[in-house]
């Protein structure tokens, strides 16, 4: 499962990032999870707003940052 968090590197993508690690751990499963900063690679995802989560290059969630307990739905 590759997961990655698009997002400038701001408080809010931080968070999403620590969150979607510790669902990942959580979980007990593997994935590879990358940061993605570039913002040619987010628009790419059609993302407007972010922190953004996508999951196996699907968006999951944007503009906004979940619970780990909602992001472990999406894994």
């Amino acid at each position: 499962m590759i997961i990655k968090v698009l997002g400038s590197g701001c408080a809010n993508c931080k968070k999403l990032e620590e969150n979607t690690r510790k669902a990942v751990e959580e979980l007990g499963i593997e994935a590879t999870i990358e940061k993605v900063t570039d913002f040619k690679l987010i628009m790419a995802y059609g993302v407007m707003k972010t922190p953004a989560l996508v999951v196996d290059e699907k968006v999951k969630i944007m503009g906004r940052v979940p619970s780990v307990d909602e992001i472990k739905k999406y894994l």
